[in-house]
């Protein structure tokens, strides 16, 4: 009886912005990224520029990259599974940071799974856990909520939510606001929460300009506004 073989399905690591791999990669990620002729990505265009950013040898024509689709249907799986199960390697992207951890992926992987195809992360940023383990906060008991709603009175119900539960849990919440309502959000959180709340916010992680504050709501009510705009941004809490 033949033994199919199968590929392995890489987890790969992307820049969270615009800086040099050896900033952000350890050499056996690269390496393995550049093993590799089967991708599949949440952006194509994204993907492309991170493999020409640490310096795949092959020129970028001859890779085969597939994008992933914002919904993915069974069918979109498994198409995009094939070239495992016809022994290749395959090199799961995301847009930045990891894949299958606050962003798309984890439908990817879990098939994969249920077909025995081996799966291996590779090591490299996660604007999450830099975030969490930078900000003081509890990282024993955390949550990550993705994004708030957009708009008042469901964003402040949210908050108020989620500073109770944190405080009932002894938990640390993380969530994230598209760059260019940043501030809005900030504002949100200084008028929702409690004085003595703790807030990180952690800007540009892994980049020059980065910048990473924790600080009650009554102490941020008092200082300068934080330049938060068009800057990817978590915002983490921590109620007393």
């Amino acid at each position: 009886m033949r033994v199919a073989v199968t590929g392995t399905l890489w987890l790969l690591p992307v820049a969270l912005g615009d800086i040099p791999w050896q900033d952000y990669l350890p050499a056996a990620t690269r390496e393995a990224a550049c093993r590799l002729r089967h991708f599949v990505a949440e952006n194509a265009k994204t993907a492309r520029a991170e493999l020409k950013r640490i310096g795949h040898p092959l020129p970028l024509r001859e890779l085969a990259i597939d994008q992933l689709p914002e919904t993915p249907a069974p069918a979109d799986i498994e198409r995009l599974l094939a070239p495992l199960l016809a022994g290749h390697d395959l090199g799961l992207m995301s847009e930045a940071g990891c894949p299958a951890v606050a962003d798309p992926g984890a439908l990817l992987v879990r098939r994969a799974h249920e077909l025995g195809i081996a799966v291996k992360p590779m090591v490299g940023p996660s604007s999450l856990l830099l975030a969490l383990m930078a900000s003081g906060l509890d990282g024993q008991r955390f949550a990550f909520h993705g994004y708030l709603p957009a708009r008042d009175p469901e964003r402040s119900r949210r908050l108020a939510e989620l500073e109770s539960e944190s405080a009932r849990l002894k938990q640390t919440q993380l969530f994230i606001e598209t760059p260019y309502r940043n501030h809005t959000l900030f504002n949100a959180l200084l008028l929702a929460c409690r004085p003595k709340t703790r807030l990180c916010l952690a800007t540009d992680l892994s980049l020059p300009s980065e910048r990473i504050a924790t600080r009650r709501i009554a102490d941020w009510k008092t200082t300068p506004a934080p330049d938060l705009d068009k800057r990817p941004t978590v915002f983490l809490l921590l109620a007393d």
